[in-house]
């Protein structure tokens, strides 16, 4: 699961004030060497002071994102998600564009030219976002709008009176923003633009799931279990009053509202097929969801195949350590597993202790991978009762950059006895540490960047590094247990599935019953999951198909500088080169691997010169 849990994540707000960046004149006594360097400091100046507006515009106008990365100067509000400012937004975009463009990159230092390049690709990339409408498309039962609120509403600081004064005035301005979203999602359905009927149907029950517990009870009312020691109780005693108000007047009869919108209005139009090739322009839709999300040129098709491969090579490897256990052959070996209550949980809470135990034993060893080394804190926390049953076995919610709130690995612990034990170790590394935490807390301190790179970045890179620190454990000596490496093969498995089902659906047509029967066919997962990840794909075209071709290139690229370097290969020196430039498009850390490799190469024979 990519860290951008916001509900801005798709929407960026990027309205700037207009005009032109101009580079200071030369004088005319200087010399023409002094004249282009003072060109060159200008153009940079004028660079960083718009990647500053920028970045203080989107945080203004995205103020729960402003809050989700610790800034709290707008605490009391959320995005306009109304149709006219989808309209402002991108007449906006375009003249944003032209004020970078108009940025000769000429003499620029490399690290300036990059943020240069890199703002620009993000703004094209939302300008076709927007191009396309998939705007229009705001809830689904995997990551709508109206799951991500409160999501959101529990990372906010309740520090003191003041923050709890300004989450209540959110609460009660939430019927507006639901509002918009239906003004959205009404739009999207004249466009005929709208998720498959049946997932929307669950998007029913998951509102209702939300507006009925009542009061303290609700979920929005979680910041109410604990009060700072600072809060006088005679205020204490105010915001509880004030604020399970706006919980039972505002908010739930807000999702109430929505929920009736959706069973008698939205669902009923919702499409029939569950690939995105029966939509509009779909083919467009698809191909776009493919460079945005696996930041790749490689066609469906291209994907498609290479996901059989990865399915064939995986299971080759997963055959050898089936017969070494004694069973006949994979296939025995699946069939023996999902019977056995041996390898299933016995309990919610031996699911958490599990993925616990993983964490900790991976943290000192650390050092011998990396030089690099993550300063913020992570838990790990069971994923909330209103959304486990459609959610995947796990994700990670990064925490502010100050560290002040941890990261968070979020576990489904729902139906324990149905879920197998074999892939908790992978799942731990993967999100938790060497995976999401550590990439994502080693970035957000990387100073020199500017925080777009810091705090937004490319889910390829990020799900990629996700899976391939799955097998960083194993070079380290974990995964004793034979079952739980044969679950580790069992997680690569589900990623490259991901390529021949999220293809299999949105390129070439298959129905839902053909990527049950393909999961069941070639997965080790329990049932509950093939179910949820299926039903994932169809609602997120794309994003699955993140985390192989992200890792595959990370592999690729490490065993090219292997190759290169011979016995100068150090391992911590190439992660830290893969996680020193933020999370990247795969091209351009590529273009940096390929950099570094070619210093180290020249520092050596420098070196060795007589």
């Amino acid at each position: 699961m990519s860290p951008r849990v916001t509900l801005h994540a798709l929407t960026i707000a990027l309205t700037l004030a207009v005009g032109g960046v101009h580079a200071a004149p030369a004088t005319n006594n200087a010399t023409p060497a002094n004249a282009a360097s003072a060109d060159v400091a200008a153009r940079t100046r004028a660079l960083n002071a718009l990647l500053d507006e920028q970045w203080q515009t989107f945080l203004r106008e995205a103020p729960e994102q402003a809050s989700f990365f610790g800034d709290y100067r707008y605490n009391d509000g959320w995005s306009d998600y109304s149709l006219a400012e989808v309209e402002r937004q991108t007449g906006e975009l375009e003249k944003l564009l032209v004020r970078f463009r108009a940025i000769d990159p000429t003499g620029l230092a490399d690290a300036d030219r990059l943020n240069l390049q890199l703002m620009i690709r993000r703004l094209e990339s939302d300008r076709e976002f927007y191009r396309l409408k998939l705007h229009e498309l705001p809830l689904d039962q995997m990551n709508g709008i109206h799951l991500l609120l409160p999501i959101i509403a529990s990372a906010f600081p309740f520090n003191d009176v003041k923050q709890y004064d300004e989450y209540i005035v959110r609460l009660r301005s939430m019927p507006k923003l639901l509002d918009q979203v239906t003004e959205r999602a009404r739009q999207g359905a004249k466009d005929g633009l709208t998720p498959p009927r049946y997932l929307l149907e669950k998007v029913v029950g998951q509102c209702d799931g939300i507006a009925d517990p009542a009061g303290a009870d609700n979920v929005f009312a979680a910041p109410l279990q604990k009060f700072p020691a600072g809060i006088p109780a005679a205020e204490r005693e105010r915001i509880r009053k004030a604020l399970l108000t706006a919980i039972d007047e505002q908010v739930r009869p807000a999702y109430r509202k929505l929920s009736q919108f959706v069973a008698k209005e939205y669902a009923p139009q919702g499409r029939e097929e569950p690939g995105l090739w029966s939509l509009p322009n779909g083919e467009a839709l698809y191909a776009y969801q493919i460079r945005q999300q696996a930041s790749t040129s490689m066609s469906a098709e291209q994907i498609h195949q290479l996901g059989l491969a990865e399915v064939a090579r995986i299971e080759k490897t997963q055959s050898e350590i089936a017969r070494k256990l004694g069973y006949a052959d994979l296939k025995a070996m699946r069939v023996a597993v999902r019977k056995d209550p041996k390898q299933h949980a016995q309990s919610r809470e031996q699911i958490l202790e599990l993925y616990r135990k993983y964490v900790t034993q991976m943290e000192p060893r650390l050092p011998e991978l990396f030089g690099l080394l993550p300063k913020t804190g992570v838990e790990v926390r069971a994923i909330e009762s209103y959304r486990e049953k459609s959610a995947s076995a796990a994700g990670y919610m990064p925490g502010t950059p100050d560290g002040s709130r941890p990261g968070m690995i979020m576990i489904n612990t729902s139906t324990p006895t149905e879920r197998l034990l074999m892939p908790i170790e992978a799942i731990a590394y993967h999100e938790g540490i060497p995976g999401h935490h550590l990439q994502n807390s080693i970035t957000r301190a990387l100073p020199e960047l500017p925080p777009f790179r810091r705090l937004i970045g490319e889910i390829a890179y990020i799900e990629g590094w996700g899976l391939y620190s799955e097998r960083l454990g194993k070079e380290l000596g974990f995964y004793q247990d034979p079952y739980s490496d044969f679950g580790r093969l069992a997680q690569e498995l589900v990623r490259a599935n991901r390529l021949v089902l999220d293809t299999g659906v949105h390129h070439k047509r298959w129905t839902r019953e053909q990527m049950v029967s393909w999961y069941r066919e070639h997965s080790d997962s329990d049932e509950v999951s093939i179910q949820a990840e299926v039903d994932r794909y169809i609602a997120n075209p794309g994003q699955a198909l993140a985390y192989k071709v992200g890792e595959l290139k990370i592999v690729e690229l490490r065993e090219r500088a292997q190759r290169a370097l011979g016995d100068r290969f150090d391992i911590r020196a190439f992660h830290d080169q893969v996680l020193g430039g933020g999370a990247l498009p795969l091209d351009v850390l590529e273009q940096r691997v390929d950099g570094w490799i070619a210093s180290s190469r020249g520092g050596a024979k420098a070196a060795s010169a007589p």
